[in-house]
């Protein structure tokens, strides 16, 4: 099954007479003392798509984001102890870009009952990023959820069986071969998503998109799309349009779709000369050709 750009209409398309949040609002958590830009990648693409973007990292990476106001209009910096009243507000949460991950497979979920002012002061942030991750998908069942690298890595799929919505999961095939527990292949991929009522996006040189019912192969990019960053991009696109989409799997084959499509395009004027950053400002670009032309 191949994917019809046509398919792209079906995207929501801000209203004429819409007021300012009615056209998504996305909490993004994210971000660590030793990755900064990764969930600023993410943020940048996403902040383009919706009203309202509520941004919770770390104090050094808040303060960077606070400082690029001048770019960044359409969003609030807050505390990651303030996550509550934020979650509660957003339409979707995207968790895991920048965030720190350890080897979990020693680790046992203790302290279930941890609230926000405790996981964010855990001494490891790799354990942070795992009780945050448990937190938030245990207290928030309703949200649509995009679950992305640091949160990947440190998920218990276990996790996910409470949702109502089903969450999009972006990894890459390292991180979930971890997941599985072997090579992922379509049959245990569809497998994985039955199981627990997910899609997954897969990345790669052809990304492979999976529900419980599909699956889509979506081709394109280049080489220039290796570079650190891209997939946080790519997270930040698949967050921004699950805001305001209900369709899980149309949401991960259009990001997918448009984030090769802006690839393609950067090669075409740039070669393999190009880095994230140029990435995410590509992508508004590819939205409006196929969306709005």
């Amino acid at each position: 099954m191949t994917f019809d750009p046509k398919n792209l209409k079906q995207l929501y398309i801000p209203k004429q007479n819409a007021s300012k949040g009615e056209n998504g609002k996305l909490l993004i958590v994210g971000g660590s003392h030793l990755f900064h830009a990764a969930s600023l990648w993410s943020l940048t693409v996403a902040s383009r798509i919706v009203d309202m973007v509520f941004y919770a990292s770390v104090k050094e990476n808040n303060e960077i984001v606070n400082s690029l106001k001048k770019e960044f209009r359409n969003g609030i910096v807050i505390r990651r102890n303030d996550l509550d009243h934020y979650a509660k507000e957003a339409d979707c949460i995207l968790i895991g870009p920048g965030l720190m991950r350890i080897n979990n497979s020693e680790l046992t979920i203790q302290n279930s009952e941890l609230n926000l002012e405790n996981i964010n002061t855990l001494k490891d942030e790799g354990e942070q990023t795992l009780y945050l991750t448990k937190y938030l998908l245990s207290n928030y069942p309703s949200k649509r959820f995009v679950i992305d690298a640091g949160a990947l890595q440190m998920l218990y799929p276990d996790f996910l069986l409470n949702l109502s919505k089903m969450p999009i999961l972006t990894p890459h095939k390292g991180e979930f071969e971890r997941l599985l527990g072997k090579t992922p292949d379509v049959n245990n991929i569809q497998e994985f998503s039955k199981k627990y009522n997910c899609v997954v996006l897969l990345k790669g040189e052809k990304d492979l998109i999976v529900s419980p019912t599909e699956q889509l192969e979506i081709t394109g990019g280049n080489p220039g799309m290796a570079k650190g960053g891209t997939g946080d991009v790519l997270a930040g696109l698949v967050a921004g349009l699950y805001t305001q989409n209900e369709n899980s799997f149309l949401v991960a084959c259009a990001s997918s779709f448009i984030n090769k499509k802006a690839g393609d395009q950067l090669f075409k004027t740039m070669g393999f000369y190009f880095n994230a950053s140029d990435l995410a400002n590509e992508i508004p670009k590819v939205m409006k050709k196929y969306l709005l032309d």
